[in-house]
């Protein structure tokens, strides 16, 4: 891809990853999200943009990577998507590699728990979403990560 940032070190594409969270303007339908989707995997594609996507319960978590220029951009137009709110950037870091390389977007819909949760049980999605401390949020990224690629190669 023309115009790509490089590394002076390595002389390889320099990679940035942002993971920011969003509350949904309304509630999205599985139509909708299908829709989100396939438009956000053409741009991401189009722009060397790869990441995966999790909603539940009218909240985002997303995770992108990609060449800086680019990333800034598409940040610049998710902040302004009236699509949702309040989007918080939690992770802005640049990375020595991609960890959804073959992902222009990938996806999982997830669901709240039922009933009461057993003491001391933690909920990474809402970790993600509560962004406390920069020590919680990367280790909450970190496992979402872990899950979200495990559930998709079983």
């Amino acid at each position: 891809m023309a115009g790509l940032m490089t590394s002076p070190e390595t002389g390889a594409e320099a990679v940035r990853s942002v993971v920011y969270t969003s509350a949904a303007a309304r509630p999205f339908t599985d139509a909708e999200l299908d829709a989100l989707l396939q438009q956000a995997r053409a741009r991401n594609a189009a722009l060397g943009i790869t990441g995966m996507l999790s909603y539940r319960s009218g909240s985002f978590v997303q995770f992108l990577e990609g060449p800086e220029q680019q990333l800034a951009e598409l940040m610049i137009d998710i902040s302004a998507d009236p699509r949702h709110t309040d989007v918080r950037v939690l992770i802005d870091e640049p990375v020595a590699q991609r960890q959804f390389s073959s992902w222009t977007m990938g996806y999982r819909r997830m669901r709240p728990t039922d009933g009461p949760v057993p003491e001391g049980f933690r909920d990474t999605f809402t970790d993600l979403e509560q962004g406390a401390d920069d020590a919680t949020t990367a280790r909450a990224a970190r496992e979402l990560t872990f899950w979200f690629k495990v559930r998709s190669e079983s």
